[in-house]
């Protein structure tokens, strides 16, 4: 069975081998960008052999700059196979407890300071030979400029060696600063095991601000009810208002109208002011209770 070391060492040895392409031609741009050739573009061996004397400069700066970087990867390997050899991962304690166990190794805690200090150092010196190599090979795409696949291609293969970098400083300031041994190849997959900060704050934020709005809801709907049911006093006098008194009722039935309580009506009416003259004396007598109707109804019988 493969122990865990000679896993380690096959994939960092499988990462390199992938990442040689992309630092090649990250570095020689003068030989793969596309140049102008008249009206074609130049092969890589027509860059090569071109004799202009800046295009010369350019490609020997590249070589120098490709050197640098292989340089600087023979420096990450070693690093990364004292590494594997001496120290090992364990997912169940933190990232930082290799300095509180290390010092109890005087020689090995010497040697990782060491690696990790000569390994940030060649990595600073490779990042500014590549930063001048960028400038020149500008200068010369912009002479030789050919069609957009230039500069795309131009674009592309600094970007690859750019990321490559940034990884690689990351790696190495972090091991410096923390004193730490972090691996510039084997990276693990994270696995998100509690709820986000942010998503927690807002949903507390959104329920307290639900319950204040149903609290102020509730305490508006109790004071309009207590607005609403305000005590009414009603009183009610039962002494008469009206006094009602017919004097006089008459059935006399005329048989010429349809209607008898019309015809009767219009009698009465006649009747009542025939009649005033008669009731004079009476009407004295009832001064105090007030006539609000007086009718008199007659109806002939046949």
């Amino acid at each position: 069975m493969i122990d865990e070391d000679t896993i380690q060492r096959i994939k960092v040895a499988g990462i390199f081998l992938l990442q040689i392409y992309k630092v090649t031609t990250g570095t020689l741009l003068s030989l793969f960008v596309p140049q102008s050739c008249g009206n074609k573009i130049c092969t890589v061996q027509e860059n090569y052999d071109n004799s202009d004397g800046y295009h010369k400069t350019v490609l020997y700066w590249n070589m120098f700059s490709m050197f640098t970087f292989f340089t600087y990867y023979m420096i990450e390997l070693r690093r990364e196979e004292w590494a594997i050899k001496y120290l090992d991962i364990d997912n169940d304690k933190p990232d930082n407890s290799l300095k509180h166990i290390i010092v109890k190794e005087p020689t090995l805690d010497k040697k990782m300071d060491k690696l990790n200090l000569f390994y940030y150092r060649s990595l600073m010196v490779n990042c500014g030979v590549y930063g001048i190599n960028i400038l020149l090979t500008i200068k010369l795409i912009k002479d030789g400029y050919h069609s957009s696949s230039t500069l795309s291609c131009f674009v592309s293969f600094t970007l690859l060696v750019l990321m490559k970098l940034y990884n690689s400083v990351e790696v190495a300031h972090q091991s410096v600063k923390n004193d730490k041994m972090m691996s510039a190849y084997m990276s693990e997959f994270i696995s998100f095991n509690v709820l986000d900060a942010d998503y927690v704050k807002d949903k507390k934020d959104k329920e307290d601000k639900e319950n204040t709005e149903k609290e102020s809801k509730e305490m508006m709907d109790q004071r309009l009810e207590k607005e609403q049911l305000i005590p009414v006093k009603v009183s009610l006098s039962l002494e008469p208002c009206v006094s009602l008194q017919l004097d006089e009722i008459h059935c006399d039935v005329d048989g010429q109208t349809n209607d008898p309580i019309e015809a009767g009506s219009d009698r009465s009416v006649r009747g009542v002011k025939d009649d005033k003259g008669d009731k004079g004396d009476k009407d004295d007598k009832d001064d105090k209770v007030p006539r609000l109707l007086e009718k008199s109804v007659s109806f002939k019988d046949h």
